[in-house]
């Protein structure tokens, strides 16, 4: 027992020792998604001010495939050293987890949660020649033509499919649904008119809508968000769609704690900086108040989304992949 009790001694000595020292070289942050999203924006440009605190350099890396699951695995298999952590979000672990089977990590257990940072509302948004004008017309006419409609999403499990999903059993309809490799040519086709609707990001889907080249419908939040001037679904007489996209950062799990607050100190600072903060808020991204950038609320939070979107897909009565 004595042996026992002097190596675990040992053992912290050590990972505290090394924890001191960390970081002393280059970190890398994995995006998930392709590069140019709503998602990857935010990232690098928090992860251009986290690096500045901690006086290295964070390189940002885009690892896109199976909405987010590629990336999101190659991390949680990393070393736990603090040298690579990633930015995931309400697809990568949550509804990964209530829409595969066999999902490519447990999101709950295969990471240690560092805190979460930005929340991304979701716009509905529409083809420009949909003959509607208000979320009350737009339900009308999906009701009346649901059997030939068409949404897209960035692919099956992504930001931009579980929150149309909730939208439609909300409406009361199941129109087609069309995964794309990516929020982009999901957005392309909705501009082009080959789809009918998308829930995008707000920051995507907002532009798009003050250019004309789609009409925007309804923001799917709580409350109205200033890059555009559009009423809520719950302000148009639908309640129970808000559909904001948390974001969120992860190291593998068995990283020291001392890095893990080292690292939640860069995030939570970064965010309270005056200049990053009007950058993301530009963005159409929320930050996280303070009491919940923690590593346990965060712990805490993920089990409670994964059950949250697991009975919007049973409810739907989406198949597992």
């Amino acid at each position: 027992m004595r042996k026992i009790i002097i190596a675990a001694t040992f053992a912290t000595m050590a990972s505290a020792a090394f924890a001191q020292e960390w970081p002393s070289r280059p970190i890398t942050l994995i995006v998930p998604f392709a590069a140019g999203g709503g998602i990857d924006a935010s990232a690098r440009l928090q992860a251009l001010h986290m690096g500045e605190l901690l006086k290295q350099t964070i390189v940002v890396e885009n690892v896109g495939a199976v909405a987010g699951q590629v990336g999101s695995a190659r991390v949680a298999k990393a070393e736990p050293d603090g040298y690579t952590f990633l930015i995931g979000n309400s697809g990568t672990h949550a509804y990964s987890q209530a829409l595969y089977k066999k999902p490519m990590y447990n999101s709950a257990t295969d990471f240690q949660p560092v805190g979460l940072a930005t929340e991304s509302p979701r716009i509905l948004i529409a083809r420009k020649d949909l003959p509607v004008n208000n979320l009350k017309e737009f339900i009308a006419y999906v009701k009346a033509n649901q059997a030939k409609m068409q949404f897209s999403s960035a692919g099956v499990g992504s930001g931009t499919h579980l929150p149309c999903v909730l939208l439609n059993l909300a409406m009361g309809v199941n129109p087609t649904h069309v995964p794309y490799r990516g929020e982009g040519p999901a957005l392309q086709d909705v501009i082009a008119g080959r789809i009918d609707y998308m829930c995008a990001t707000i920051q995507s889907g907002a532009a798009q809508a003050r250019q004309g080249t789609v009409k925007g419908i309804a923001v799917m939040a709580e409350r109205r968000v200033p890059i555009i001037d559009l009423a809520t679904a719950e302000e148009q007489g639908l309640p129970g769609v808000a559909a904001t996209v948390w974001n969120a950062f992860f190291l593998p799990r068995g990283t020291p704690q001392p890095i893990v607050a080292k690292l939640n100190k860069a995030m939570s600072d970064t965010l309270d900086n005056p200049a990053v903060r009007k950058k993301l808020e530009e963005l159409g991204l929320e930050i996280i108040p303070p009491p919940k950038r923690t590593p346990e609320y965060l712990a805490k939070f993920i089990p409670e989304e994964i059950d949250r979107w697991t009975k919007v897909v049973k409810s739907a009565g989406i198949e597992q992949q």
